[in-house]
Order: structure tokens, then sequence, then C-alpha cells
């Protein structure tokens, strides 16, 4: 377990994810205060990430429940398996038979094999989904359920419920009560507002687009090796990018898919041809692009401006070769 905030820093760098202090004293309360997590925010800042990192930090098992409109809770906790019980009434069909043997009535017959309920409805033809799962695992887990918020509040309601005490009702078996208090981490999109209730239930944790010194320290580690300048470049425009009023914000994931990208293409500098070839790789509408194009199309109209102010002072020469990015 974790020692302190600072610790809990140290162990999901080791796990290859940053975060800042808030983002740790969270989950060091989470551990220690044995409470759920709501971690929202925009989609692609890592909130699903920090799930799987915790886990790995604490090297618990992970069990993802991912939710969706319609999610019930046969998919979220437990089904019967019917075609089981059903084989299982085909071998011992023999056996029933020795049971109503002698039944003189068929009240008396249905009475011997109602008393005989325990075998066909038993822990043996449950398949347990992730929320079972979890709760009755013989060891601690860190339950994620992603994406809460494309859930119904009906189920929003029935999960409220299991977090409550950790118990689950089968009416055919009785109470089932968690073996080990799971690790919980519930995030979401805000696709819709979370209930007040659930959100009284759990430590709350907003998860924001990074600064750009802190994107800057995610590309590099996980972009080992990119040029120092091109990470720079592909940061600042990336932090420009979002201040634009667009459909679909480009993400931490889509900051390193760019990098990747232009990695990929054999290019170390990003000039204005390359970030037009490229732009679909951060932005997923049409219109979102021809509004970044516009804003880049501002940032070289700016340079160039800039260019002529100081064309009449001495300049030294750039490397023969050497192609000018788009931000110098």
């Amino acid at each position: 377990m974790f020692d302190s905030v600072e610790d809990v820093q140290k162990g999901l760098l080791d796990q290859r994810y940053i975060c800042n202090k808030n983002i740790a004293t969270v989950v060091f309360l989470a551990v220690k205060l044995q409470k759920p997590v709501l971690v929202e925010g925009p989609a692609g800042v890592g909130k699903t990430e920090l799930g799987k990192v915790v886990a790995g930090a604490l090297n618990l098992p992970m069990i993802r429940l991912q939710c969706y409109e319609g999610l019930d809770e046969s998919k979220a906790l437990y089904e019967w398996e019917y075609s089981k019980q059903l084989l299982y009434t085909q071998m011992l069909r023999d056996k029933i038979g020795e049971v109503i043997a002698g039944a003189s009535t068929l009240n008396e017959a249905a009475e011997r094999i109602g008393g005989q309920d325990d075998v066909f409805f038993s822990e043996r033809f449950i398949v347990p989904r992730p929320l079972l799962k979890a709760i009755t695992s013989e060891r601690q887990v860190l339950l994620l359920v992603d994406e809460v918020d494309k859930s119904d509040p009906e189920f929003e309601a029935f999960l409220l419920e299991v977090l409550s005490d950790y118990t689950v009702s089968v009416p055919e078996i009785g109470t089932i009560q968690a073996v080990h208090l799971p690790l919980v981490f519930l995030t979401s999109n805000d696709a819709r507002e979370m209930s007040d209730a659930l959100k009284r239930r759990c430590l709350h944790l907003y998860i924001d687009f990074p600064s750009e010194e802190e994107e800057l320290a995610i590309l590099n580690l996980k972009v080992p090796g990119i040029d120092e300048r091109l990470a720079r470049d592909v940061v600042a425009l990336i932090q420009r990018v979002r201040k634009l009023d667009l459909k679909k914000t480009p993400s931490i994931s889509e900051t390193l898919d760019w990098a990747r990208a232009i990695i990929a293409l054999n290019a170390d500098t990003l000039d204005a041809e390359l970030v037009a070839e490229t732009m679909s790789v951060i932005l997923k509408h049409q219109g979102d692009i021809r509004k970044a194009q516009a804003e880049l199309n501002k940032l070289l109209a700016q340079k160039a401006t800039e260019a002529r102010a100081q064309a009449a002072q001495p300049v030294s020469p750039s490397p023969a070769g050497v192609k000018k990015s788009v931000l110098h």
C-alpha cells in the first residue's frame, strides 16, 4: 500500500503515469479510507489509465465493468446458467424419480422436489459478472467502472446500492457479502450529470487537460527519444488548438499519436505542409480541421509579420537543409 502522497506519485511514475499532487492525494485517501473514487473529466485525459496504473502499482488484479446505455443488473452482476441447470436435470433424472417415489399426490411430489432447490439453485449455476467477481474475489481487487455516465439512472441507483455495503442479494441463494472490499474507480466523461447520492458516496477527482509543461513531460515519457524542439512544438500547437471552439478537443492520447506519426514520417520539425497533412491524426471532424487550419494560417501570417519586422536586423543564417518550424 501507499505510505504517502509522494509514494503515490513515485508508484504511478514507475507505471509510466505522471500525476500531479492533487491526483496523488485523492488516490492516497481512496486507499487509506477504502472509498470509491469518481473520476470525471474530458475524454482522453487518462481517467481509465489511472485505474489501471493504480492496480499495477498496488499489485492488485483489475476487474473492469464497461458501462453503456441499456446495461442492467444481469450483465453487471450475475446470470443463471440455465443450460447447465437443464443438463444437471437430465443427468439426475433417475434420482428425481427416487425422490418423488411413493408420493401419493402431485402436491406431495412438488414439495419433495422443492426441498431439493439448493441442488439446482446454487453458486455452481451462477455466471459471475464484474460486480460479483469483485465482491467474491479471494483477494482484494481494483474494480474499474468505466464510463458510468453512459449507463441509465436506474443502473446508477443499483450500483450505488452495491457500493454502499458491498453486498449482493441473490433471491434463490441469499445475501453475498464481500470477502475483501474492492478498491473502486468510476470514470465519467460528463455525458450526463451523476446523482448527488453517488457523488456523496465517492471521493471526487476532476482531471483536466494538462498544462504545457505537464504535457511535455508526458510526451517525453511516452515517446522516449523525441527531439526536444519537436516535442515543444507539438505540445505548443496542441495547446493552441485546444483553445478553439471544437466539436472534439484533442486529448493527450491524440498528442502522443501525433508525435509518433510525425516521427514515423521521418520529420524532425513541424512545417505548414506537414501539419496540414497530419491534422486528421489529432482532429476527427472536418469542421474542426478547417478551424485548426485557419488558426495555423493566422499563426503563419503572424510569424511572417514578425520576420518582416526583423528583416532589417542582421541574423545568423539557418544551417543548410534545415526546415523552419511553424512556431519558429
